[in-house]
C-alpha cells in the first residue's frame, strides 16, 4: 500500500469503529428503578416468593401468562415518556402493567393475589427504591365497590382523592417512606401507585392489593434471612393475606423466605438507595451494563491508538 494511502485506510478504520462503540453504550441497559414495598406490590410479591416457582396461585398464574423475566425486572414497570399523561398512555385493564406486554401477568383479574391487611386510617408507606430522583408520587385507592375479579379500570380509581401525595421524599435505607391516610373501604381494594420524576417525563407504576376485611392472613416474618426484599417494620402488626394460608416466612411472601425457592440473582436483589453495587438492570443479565461500558471503552481506546499510529508512519514517510 502507497505511503500516502495507509493513513486514509486508518482513518476508515476508526471511523468504523465508532458507530461499533456507539451500538454497544445504546445497548447498554439503564438501571430500573423501584416498586410498592408496603404495602406490597403485586411484583415485589412474587419477586420475592421466587420467580422461578412462586409459592402463591396468583403468581404462578402471572408467570404463566408473562414469564418469569417480568419479576426479575421487578422495579421496571416505566414508561419513559409518561410526562404525567398517564390515564392517556396506559389503557383500562392495563394498569398493573403499565401497558408492558412484559408485565401482562400483573394485570390478571383474581381475587387471591396476595393482600397486605390494612385498616383505615393514617398508614406509612414505604417504596422499594434502586436509583433515586427528585419528582412526585401519588397513591390511589379504588373506590367502594371494586371487584377484583374484573379488569382494573381508571374509573375504578378514587383519582380526585388520592390516599397519599408526596413531593422529593427522603430515601433511607433502601426506600422513600412518606405518610398517607386511607378512608373507610371494606373488603380487598387495590392500592395504585404512580410515581413521576421531576427530571425526567419518565414514571413508575405499581398494584398493591389490600385487605380491609381483618380476616384471617398472613402475619409479617419478625425474621428475614437473606431477603430478597426486607420485611417492612414488624411493630406495625400488619399482616398480609393470600391463598397459601402459610406465613410468609414460610412460603417466600412478603419480606422474603429462610428457604426460598430460587435465590434471587445478586444482580437484581434490592440494594439500598444510592448504593452503587447490584443495582438491578433491568432485562440485562448480571454484569451486562459494566461490560458495555468496558467493551466500548476498549474500542475507543483502540480507536485512538490505530489513529496515533497511522499519523506516526505518514510523518516517517514523508521524511523518506
Amino acid at each position: 500500500m502507497p505511503a500516502r494511502t495507509r493513513p486514509r485506510a486508518a482513518a476508515v478504520a476508526v471511523l468504523g469503529l465508532v458507530p461499533l462503540t456507539l451500538t454497544v453504550l445504546a445497548a447498554a441497559p439503564a438501571a430500573a428503578h423501584g416498586s410498592m414495598g408496603d404495602p406490597v406490590s403485586r411484583v415485589v410479591q412474587c419477586y420475592a416468593e421466587g420467580p422461578e416457582s412462586p409459592a402463591s396461585a396468583a403468581c404462578r398464574a402471572a408467570v404463566a401468562a408473562g414469564g418469569t423475566q417480568a419479576l426479575y425486572d421487578w422495579n421496571g414497570i416505566r414508561i419513559g415518556d409518561a410526562g404525567g399523561r398517564h390515564r392517556h398512555l396506559i389503557p383500562d385493564g392495563r394498569l398493573c402493567s403499565a401497558g408492558n406486554e412484559e408485565f401482562k401477568g400483573l394485570d390478571l383479574a383474581r381475587a387471591d393475589w396476595p393482600a397486605t391487611s390494612v385498616h383505615s386510617g393514617r398508614y406509612t408507606f414505604k417504596y422499594r427504591v434502586t436509583a433515586s430522583h427528585k419528582g412526585t408520587f401519588h397513591v390511589y385507592l379504588t373506590k367502594p365497590g371494586y371487584d377484583p375479579t374484573k379488569p382494573l379500570a381508571w374509573s375504578d380509581l378514587d383519582l380526585e382523592h388520592p390516599v397519599a401525595t408526596a413531593t422529593d421524599p427522603v430515601g433511607s435505607g433502601g426506600f422513600y417512606t412518606f405518610p398517607g391516610t386511607l378512608p373507610e373501604r371494606s373488603g380487598r381494594q387495590l392500592l395504585y401507585a404512580v410515581w413521576q420524576r421531576s427530571d425526567s417525563p419518565e414514571a413508575f407504576y405499581s398494584c398493591s392489593d389490600v385487605d380491609f376485611g381483618g380476616g384471617r392472613g398472613l402475619r409479617t416474618p419478625t425474621t428475614a434471612p437473606a431477603p430478597a426484599v426486607p420485611a417492612p417494620s414488624t411493630s406495625s402488626g400488619r399482616q398480609t393475606s393470600a391463598g397459601a394460608g402459610k406465613p410468609a416466612a414460610e412460603r417466600g411472601g412478603h419480606g422474603g423466605a429462610s428457604e426460598p425457592a430460587q435465590p434471587a440473582s445478586p444482580a437484581n436483589r434490592p440494594e439500598a438507595d444510592g448504593t452503587p453495587a447490584h443495582l438491578a438492570e433491568t432485562g440485562a443479565a448480571p454484569g451486562t451494563f459494566r461490560a458495555a461500558i468496558g467493551g466500548a471503552a476498549v474500542l475507543a481506546l483502540g480507536a485512538a491508538t490505530l489513529l496515533l499510529s497511522a499519523r506516526r508512519r505518514a510523518r516517517g514517510d514523508q521524511r523518506r
